[in-house]
């Protein structure tokens, strides 16, 4: 079911009503089926054609196929909806801008799963709004289809993701450096809570919608830290700690699982980045191939801030605006408090290095680090970039080594004299090998969306409106730890090593 919009209840200074702009002929381009019987949507629909499990896209009539159309391009809307626009503010490129909020989006409500978790549904290219600052508000075909496999790209690898439930081509053009097709994105989130959803009050003063903002967040991703929850009760000044410490675990948790499957999400502003710690627009954003902390493809970012291996530091300096916004929330007088919100951020680098090495030994095999892996995988990494490994390729090959003869030669000849060290160390444990090999797999897919596909996903959409390779891609990318028929199809290398790539925002 569509519950009614609770950010409706936060008030009317947290958002504008807005319709969705009509499409001329919206159809039914890509729609995740498994998400879709997650979330009932046929169900609340009443589509008869896709509501039993097990359905999928090519079991849809006709008319089931032009009704969801006309409802996931914002054509019709979707029953017990109320579309909104939400406020927010962000830091772009370290840069502050006081509002931005919504130009092209609509929040429609939240929807409620077959597990009985509440999800935000929302409508992106549906049109412009009172936040759109002269754009169009539409989105163009690449772009959407680009956030649809990512997304669920990322899902797949484990790593917290928001997620499309469709795409819909409108039959209007949307007009950027050329022409194209335009469409229409459904998505759902935890929330869509940024951390410049709280700069946005912040840099107004008004700590009142703070505090409700506050009190929202918890209510909706940890309720347990609530005023009362059980036999607890707490004060404004441990709640917002509470929440902060949530937000800064999330964040974490986010960053070194980007860093572990090599994700660069481009364009890491405090407004693209979700408090629930989860990975959200998905504009510049590519994939790593050569190991290179250094690596960027966003074309618009010119000094390399959010570059592969600066995301670590961009959390931390993002959670530290985050943790700006919660200093009003505590009373002048309470020093302490204070000083107990900037020692949290203060502490966030030591946090993110200490999950980060841990889960880099995960990735080479190391069940339980001692003080002497440190080196030994500093010397590893710098070994990768030094040759120009392929970062997935490689940790994939070094995991096949274990049981594998061939994979085991190939690996000593990638890493020469660092082979015999690292093999000595993983055999050196209280586990077994089969027990190494299954940690090594849980952490090294096999295959991840490599950026030269998910061009050539792109531009049959955009030259052909043609689904075919996005939907053949998808099929392999939602099995990324383990090979199947096509999977040898999307592990080959770009000719060009991916040196001339570089990724656009999609606005």
């Amino acid at each position: 079911m569509i519950s009614s919009n609770s950010y409706i209840g936060l008030g009317e200074r947290f958002y504008e009503e807005e319709q969705p702009i009509p499409v001329s002929e919206p159809e039914l381009f890509l729609w995740n089926d498994g998400l879709a019987e997650q979330l009932q949507i046929c169900e609340i629909l009443g589509l008869d054609s896709c509501s039993n499990p097990g359905s999928n896209s090519k079991d849809f009539s006709e008319k089931d196929s032009k009704i969801l159309a006309e409802y996931f391009s914002g054509n019709q809307i979707v029953p017990d909806s109320s579309p909104i626009a939400l406020a927010y503010a962000g830091h772009q490129f370290g840069q502050f801008n006081p509002q931005l909020g919504d130009g092209r989006a609509h929040l429609l409500g939240e929807v409620l799963d077959r597990d009985g978790k509440y999800w935000d549904l929302q409508l992106k290219g549906s049109g412009p709004t009172s936040f759109s600052r002269g754009g169009d508000g539409r989105c163009g075909i690449g772009p959407a289809i680009r956030e649809f496999l990512m997304s669920e790209a990322m899902h797949a690898l484990g790593v917290p993701s928001t997620r499309c439930l469709s795409v819909v081509t409108t039959g209007e053009a949307v007009y950027r450096d050329r022409v194209l097709p335009g469409a229409v994105v459904s998505r759902i989130a935890s929330s869509h809570l940024r951390v410049g959803s709280f700069q946005f009050y912040a840099a107004r003063g008004d700590v009142e919608a703070l505090q409700l903002l506050r009190d929202f967040a918890i209510e909706k991703h940890c309720p347990e830290f609530g005023p009362s929850f059980g036999s607890e009760v707490r004060d404004d000044k441990e709640r917002t700690l509470l929440l902060l410490d949530w937000a800064i675990e999330k964040q974490i948790h986010l960053v070194v699982e980007w860093m572990r499957v090599g994700f660069i999400h481009g364009v890491l502003n405090t407004d693209n980045t979700a408090l629930s710690g989860e990975t959200i627009d998905f504009g510049p954003c590519a994939m790593m191939g050569v190991y290179d902390p250094a690596t960027v493809y966003s074309s618009i970012d010119h000094m390399g801030r959010y570059a592969f291996g600066k995301q670590p530091n961009i959390i931390h300096w993002n959670l530290a605006r985050f943790a700006e916004c919660l200093l009003p929330l505590i009373k002048e007088d309470d020093k302490q408090s204070a000083d107990k919100i900037e020692s949290m951020i203060a502490e966030v680098p030591d946090r993110i290095s200490e999950k980060y090495s841990s889960m880099m030994a995960s990735k080479f095999g190391i069940a339980a680090q001692v003080s002497s892996d440190s080196d030994l995988l500093n010397s590893l990494l710098e070994h990768f970039a030094v040759n120009k490994l392929d970062y997935t390729n490689t940790f994939n090959l070094l995991t096949e080594s274990l049981s594998s003869g061939s994979a085991r030669e190939q690996s000593e000849g990638l890493l020469k004299q660092f082979f015999p060290i690292w093999w000595s160390r993983i055999v050196d444990q209280e586990i077994s090998m089969e027990q190494v090999q299954a940690l090594m797999r849980k952490n090294n897919p096999v295959v991840i969306p490599r950026n030269h596909h998910v061009e050539a996903a792109v531009k049959s959409a955009e030259e052909a409106l043609d689904p075919a390779l996005a939907n053949r891609m998808l099929e392999v990318m939602r099995n990324p730890y383990r090979s199947t028929t096509n999977t040898a199809l999307y592990q080959d290398l770009p000719v060009d090593g991916d040196k001339q790539y570089q990724t656009f925002c999609g606005t």
